[in-house]
């Protein structure tokens, strides 16, 4: 039934509010420092310490900037952290816009096969709309990162810099999108008049038109570099003339990405089963985004023993849920809006992504945690935001928040019990482009 809203009820809603002389000193509080300040608990600052139980050998951190490439930064860091575990050198970076790179020629190549494999549904159909809004974004999944590393290897930061688009990535990204959107139209077409082979030599025009613009915008990727470095002790070390695949597979050689797992909490879905995501792809045929999704606790104990074990775990969250960018405080009591207002505004995990208020929104890295009797107090993250953010760029996250606003963590398989382990082995049911996992 609709409604109409009537002079009657704006009458009643209005002695309502002044009803209660506490609403106006309330709201002349509000309106001066705005909702989120006046919400503020400064109580949780007093329960997070920065100090932790089980800690990584940490220093400096990264910094996306003014990019969406939290996912890629993220599983560098986990590789970076290996490295500097095993070579004794915990500050050397990989190089972002390497990947970053590869990443844009390879979504368009998956862009335009999903295009053509599209072509008979109508455009504005659910599933062709959703691949032309996601046309030249940045957003990603773990395994989208490591099969772009498996792929095209990695390099040194210094093999290839950051630059200005790289860390700004909305004109290229508006650039590519409009490009693709516009490719598409012209293949959608072809796909219906034109034959196989006009279709090729058109879609590898569009594939090299995009590699021209990736070039222009962020620069080409190195084919081979040296490896130059001093270690923690101040060593040198110097390795000439190396590919990027030569590196990961020299210097990386224990990192096996077949043995990570992503375990993911979504109680909007049903727990104890294999999820798969095969239109968020980014390579075609290898990269393959497979979530088991099973109750939080065993996203919890996984994380523990990889740490306890010396490895940083990669997660994806809600990082714009109840957290203060400046300070680094991720606590899920840290903004009181119930209380300012008033009015019940909370939800469980499962209704925030049912209705949308809930999303995997970043990836960071875990890489401490604190213990008390075998209960978690709090964890340590390393975000990439740079170091004027939270301490020198690491954040503080009570176990609360991990409970409500982790979605997603990638894990080695020997964490698993039998069971899980058996189920990720097995088939894997395919949720839609515009799933909540997605």
């Amino acid at each position: 039934m609709r409604h109409q809203v009537t002079v009657h009820e704006l009458e009643q809603f209005t002695h309502n509010f002044n009803n209660d002389e506490h609403n106006q000193v309330i709201a002349r509080a509000v309106q001066k420092s705005g909702v989120l300040a006046a919400a503020y608990n400064n109580q949780v600052s007093r329960n997070l310490t920065r100090v932790f139980s089980t800690e990584l050998d940490t220093d400096n951190v990264t910094n996306q900037r003014q990019s969406g490439r939290c996912w890629e930064f993220a599983t560098l860091n986990i590789l970076r952290h290996a490295f500097g575990k095993k070579h004794h050198c915990k500050n050397f970076t990989f190089s972002q816009s390497y990947n970053f790179f590869w990443d844009k020629i390879e979504r368009a190549n998956i862009f335009y096969n999903n295009i053509l494999a599209t072509a008979d549904q109508p455009l504005d159909s659910r599933i062709v709309r959703a691949y032309l809004d996601g046309a030249g974004q940045d957003g990603g999944h773990f395994h989208m990162a490591t099969a772009l590393i498996e792929k095209y290897g990695v390099v040194p930061s210094y093999a290839m810099p950051e630059s200005f688009n790289a860390n700004n990535t909305v004109g290229l990204g508006k650039a590519l999108g409009d490009k693709l959107k516009k490719d598409a139209l012209v293949l959608r077409k072809l796909k219906q008049t034109g034959t196989v082979e006009e279709i090729n030599q058109v879609r590898e025009q569009f594939l090299n038109e995009v590699y021209h613009m990736t070039a222009v915008a962020i620069g080409e990727p190195p084919k081979k570099f040296d490896l130059e470095y001093r270690d923690d002790d101040q060593n040198y070390h110097l390795d000439k003339d190396l590919t990027p695949l030569e590196f990961l597979h020299k210097y990386l050689a224990e990192v096996n990405f077949d043995d990570y797992v992503v375990l993911t909490n979504a109680p909007n879905h049903e727990y104890n089963k294999l999820y798969s995501i095969p239109d968020e792809r980014n390579i075609e045929e290898t990269c393959q985004i497979r979530l088991l999704n099973v109750p939080i606790e065993y996203l919890e104990t996984a994380t523990v023993k990889q740490l306890k074990d010396g490895e940083a775990v990669w997660f994806g969250n809600d990082v714009g849920e109840q957290s203060d960018r400046k300070q680094g405080i991720l606590d899920s009591e840290l903004y009181q809006l119930s209380d300012l207002f008033g009015v019940n505004l909370k939800m469980s995990k499962a209704d925030r992504l049912r209705t949308g208020a809930g999303a995997f929104t970043h990836a960071m890295a875990f890489v401490g945690v604190d213990e008390e009797q075998g209960q978690i107090r709090q964890w340590k993250v390393e975000n990439s935001w740079g170091e004027k953010n939270g301490d020198k760029g690491f954040f503080v996250m009570n176990n609360e928040w991990f409970k409500e606003y982790v979605y997603e963590v990638a894990v080695h398989k020997k964490y698993l019990t039998p069971e899980q382990l058996a189920l990720t082995e097995g088939p894997a049911t395919d949720l839609p482009a515009w799933d909540a996992l997605a």
